[in-house]
């Protein structure tokens, strides 16, 4: 896997196509969920992306504070289904709390789908407040 970090001015159109292609075919096709992943956030972010075999396997973007919590956070969490059930998604989130770290973002908060919550819980982040509903999907709220 090969890991790049950039900030949505670096990323080429290439990159930036692929990171599109991906969140629409997981968020929207295959969770049948409509929603406007566009949602003008992303120039101010930073974009993880996981590359294999000239492939985008995986998507992290990390969000400053203040752009949608108080802190710092990781969405948009994916993995692109050719590349799952190889451990993919957990070494995309140990990457994306690393590279959170090195930017200086030290608190995290997440908007995390609910049936992930054991999978958040092993990376340290809590559950706090009630369980809500976000383009049709039970959501929680985590802090790490």
């Amino acid at each position: 896997m090969i890991w790049k970090l950039k900030s949505f001015e670096e990323l080429n159109v290439n990159e930036l196509y692929a990171v599109i292609q991906l969140r629409e075919d997981v968020f929207i096709v295959e969770q049948n969920c409509p929603f406007l992943d566009c949602d003008g956030k992303d120039p101010q972010c930073w974009h993880l992306m996981g590359w294999a075999d000239g492939k985008l396997a995986a998507y992290t973007r990390i969000v400053p504070p203040g752009v949608i919590f108080d802190t710092a956070s990781i969405g948009r969490v994916v993995t692109s289904r050719e590349f799952r059930r190889h451990g993919i998604g957990k070494e995309l989130m140990e990457k994306s709390i690393e590279e959170a770290e090195n930017l200086g973002y030290k608190n995290l908060t997440i908007g995390a789908q609910y049936y992930l919550l054991k999978f958040y819980q092993s990376f340290g982040f809590k559950e706090f407040g009630e369980i809500y509903l976000e383009d049709g999907i039970e959501h929680v709220h985590m802090k790490r």
